[in-house]
């Protein structure tokens, strides 16, 4: 039998229940997200309140925190334009993706200064990277606010269709992705994060 604590969130500050529900709720796949700003800046932002929302139709998630109330640049460009982009972030990626979480004035580019590498998208105007192993371009399907105190708006929770996918080709192997060529990092707390290791296999139940 486990000793467990009971604890009523209501109790607790946003920074204290943000320390359970990060530390917690792992493995988290990291999304780095491109997209453009009005003026055809780049924006890019690696989020870990990501995940699957449907196959069919091809939704994900991703749920931007604001900061006072006041939106993030990723979430006013999507928006704005109505699309962008999601890669996952790897082994090959994650130190550059982690210099895009800088805060930095929203007329400067973070995927030119983490020195990713912009290639251009075929259905959506926002480019990606260079560096990923998959990219997948989406436009905005939902978009919901939620969260927060009174007045307050707590987060954006963006809802993306996915239009095209980018995958590279040594990573696909008869309609599926080899987990291990991927090298797909995870989010854990505070500054730690994970890389896939031991895979095991569980039977379906019949």
């Amino acid at each position: 039998m486990f000793s467990l604590l009971s604890i009523d969130p209501i109790s607790l500050s946003e920074r204290d229940n943000y320390k359970f529900l990060t530390g917690s709720i792992i493995p988290r796949p990291v999304a780095f997200i491109t997209s453009l700003s009005e003026n055809g800046i780049v924006n890019g932002a690696p989020f870990s309140y990501f995940n699957i929302v449907s196959s069919h139709p091809p939704l994900l998630s991703v749920s931007i925190q604001r900061k006072d109330g006041v939106q993030k640049d990723t979430s006013r460009n999507i928006i704005e334009k109505g699309e962008f982009v999601v890669h996952i972030t790897d082994e090959t990626n994650v130190e550059k993706v982690n210099k895009t979480a800088a805060s930095i004035p929203a007329n400067e580019s973070e995927v030119e200064m983490a020195g990713l590498t912009t290639v251009k998208s075929i259905k959506v105007a926002a480019p990606g990277i260079q560096e990923a192993k998959i990219r997948m371009e989406c436009v905005l399907e939902h978009w919901i606010e939620l969260g927060g105190n009174g007045d307050v708006v707590g987060c954006d929770l963006i809802i993306g269709r996915v239009v095209h996918y980018h995958i590279e080709e040594s990573l696909y192997d008869h309609g599926r992705i080899d987990p291990e060529k991927l090298g797909a990092i995870s989010r854990l707390a505070g500054s730690n994060y994970a890389k896939i290791g031991e895979i095991f296999t569980l039977e379906r139940p019949k």
